[in-house]
């Protein structure tokens, strides 16, 4: 008989000491895998929300303008120059904007706002404000109107929970409240009829239009045809003042933005802060997002803008955000550690159970003439089915966990909400798909198996067959 055929059938000879080892190790891969995704699709959400609600990949800015961002410290929009740029492999588009700050007032309320300029037609490819505009909001009057209606309780309660809530499709609709596909036919018309809401998008050949964020409509109480007043300072000192029409409500993923998001077209905003063919920044859109690419991408850029312009990456423009998710990166690989260390103490008392269960039974093997080396090889391959048994196990069980928690996000409500929020940041926890990380946290585990069976092999042999056989 083959060494793993007759280790795999001593594992069986104890099954409660083999299952009690095993599920250690199984809820220790387990819970890790579906903390650490967690953590990682919390960090990927925030990231992705400061990069395509504001930041971008790249920016064009004037050398000066991240240290003191504002008017002054613009840049005349030079077309030759924004298309030697788009020349690059990985480079989509480079779309001029300007942004400052400014007060707005809508009846008897008013609010600190960030106004953004862009080019309507050119946005899409760079923040796509366009597919942000609030299309469904579950409105007071939307609420009530639902509520006439015969709907299943659960939706009712569902209703309550997310009030106030805006979509920007019918799908997301649907999924945040929970109706499955077999209602999807019934329930989603009679929903999107009571929750559609107005607006559209800005246009280049309009003038006096604004779009704001969801969170900024609710404060003001403006809506997609109130006037708003913005008030503030333009070019060199200038007053800036200007009505606009609300033509759209949008929903951005970062509530510090959604709460204070002011976007006029490129022209308006010129006007409005006497700033002509001028440019804060322009955002640079890229085609392939990795790392190491979009740093290659910023070198050549960077070479194109000279002296007199510089090309930043959404890393330097978020430098502190970045600190904060490395000290939290940090404390969760601590607590995963300490999981990992409770496990191990659980792995090795297991090991030592089992030593002391079966040193009679080693004493006579080895009495009999069987060789160390191969009883070492033996228990080593029985310690390393355990682990893989506990590992696989643990894999395969999260696995859907982490595919479900990616495809519908835990969704915060009430207070904890409110405290995601107050950070700037949307109350969604996303779970990442399995990536490098599953490897790691198999690797640590094995890692653990390892030290246990050379524990256990070193025990081997260092036994006394005497003392063994009088145990």
């Amino acid at each position: 008989m083959k060494d793993h055929q007759l280790a795999w059938r001593n594992l069986w000879r104890n099954r409660k000491r083999t299952l009690i080892t095993a599920a250690s190790v199984f809820f220790a891969v387990f819970f890790a895998l579906v903390m650490r995704s967690f953590q990682l699709g919390t960090y990927e959400k925030m990231y992705s929300d400061v990069i395509q609600s504001y930041s971008g990949y790249l920016q064009l800015q004037h050398p000066s303008y991240l240290d003191e961002p504002n008017l002054d410290n613009g840049f005349i929009v030079d077309a030759e120059l924004f298309s030697r740029m788009e020349q690059d492999p990985n480079v989509e588009a480079v779309v001029p904007r300007i942004e400052s700050f400014a007060l707005a007032a809508a009846g008897n309320r008013t609010q600190g706002v960030m106004v953004i300029g862009v080019e309507p037609e050119s946005e899409s490819k760079a923040l796509n404000i366009r597919n942000r505009i609030v299309r469904y909001k579950l409105t007071p009057e939307a609420l009530g109107a639902l509520k006439g209606e015969e709907l299943p309780g659960r939706l009712e309660k569902n209703l309550d929970l997310f009030s106030g809530e805006a979509f920007t499709e019918a799908g997301d609709l649907a999924s945040i409240l929970g109706i499955g596909k077999k209602d999807t036919t019934t329930l989603l018309p009679l929903l999107t009829r009571h929750t559609a809401f107005p607006g559209s998008y800005l246009s280049s050949g309009e003038s006096g239009y604004a779009i704001i964020g969801n969170g900024l409509s609710d404060y003001l109480g403006a809506f997609p045809g109130d006037t708003i007043v913005l008030i503030g300072q333009g070019y060199h000192g200038t007053s800036a003042a200007g009505l606009y029409v609300v033509k759209g409500v949008v929903s951005m993923p970062n509530p510090e933005i959604d709460n204070r998001f002011v976007c006029l077209t490129l022209d308006d905003a010129r006007w409005l802060y006497a700033a002509p063919d001028m440019a804060t920044s322009a955002i640079i859109s890229i085609r392939n997002s990795d790392e190491k690419e979009f740093t290659a991408t910023q070198e050549r850029l960077g070479a194109v803008a000279g002296d007199e312009l510089t090309v930043r990456n959404w890393k330097e423009m978020n430098a502190l955000l970045l600190n904060q998710m490395e000290a939290d990166n940090k404390s969760g690989a601590i607590m995963i550690g300490i999981l990992y260390l409770v496990i191990a103490f659980g792995v090795f008392g297991t090991v030592l159970m089992m030593m002391a269960e079966r040193r009679r039974e080693f004493g006579m093997l080895v009495s009999i003439g069987m060789q160390r080396k191969k009883l070492a090889g033996i228990v080593g391959l029985e310690m390393l089915l355990i682990g893989l048994l506990g590992v696989v196990a643990g894999v395969v069980a999260s696995l859907p966990v982490v595919v479900l928690g990616h495809a519908r996000p835990l969704r915060f409500t009430g207070e904890m909400a409110r405290m995601y929020e107050d950070y700037g940041f949307e109350p969604v926890m996303p779970m990442l798909l399995p990536d490098t990380y599953y490897l790691w946290q198999v690797v640590v585990v094995l890692l653990i198996l390892t030290i246990a069976i050379a524990f256990s092999v070193r025990k081997i042999f260092k036994l006394n067959v005497i003392n063994a056989l009088r145990a």
